[in-house]
């Protein structure tokens, strides 16, 4: 999984248990597609201190899911689902062919 998308959905699913300020950089840089430039306009704070929030608060979103490990369960009940779908459209349309023939 692309390391965008992944801190996106961290930061979707623990994004309250960050500080404000993580909150809403990586808010900035994950989902709006701010560049540390940009951000640290914003905020009136230098890049480092932009890039730094940001690495602290990657790190923390890391951890969580490492203790918690929410987000691979959803997406290995994503996974379930979509076979479990797939199988039973295959098997209504087994049901529809046999009705057929």
């Amino acid at each position: 999984m692309d390391k965008n998308v992944k801190m996106a959905m961290l930061l979707d699913i623990y994004g309250k248990l960050l500080t404000a300020k993580q909150q809403d950089m990586l808010d900035l840089y994950y989902n709006q597609n701010l560049s540390l430039s940009e951000i640290a306009e914003e905020a009136n704070i230098t890049r480092q201190g932009v890039r730094k929030i940001l690495v602290d608060g990657e790190k923390r979103l890391l951890n969580y899911e490492d203790l918690l490990g929410i987000l691979d369960k959803k997406i290995t009940n994503t996974k379930i689902i979509e076979e479990l779908i797939k199988e039973t459209k295959d098997l209504s349309f087994k049901d529809r062919l046999k009705k057929l023939l």
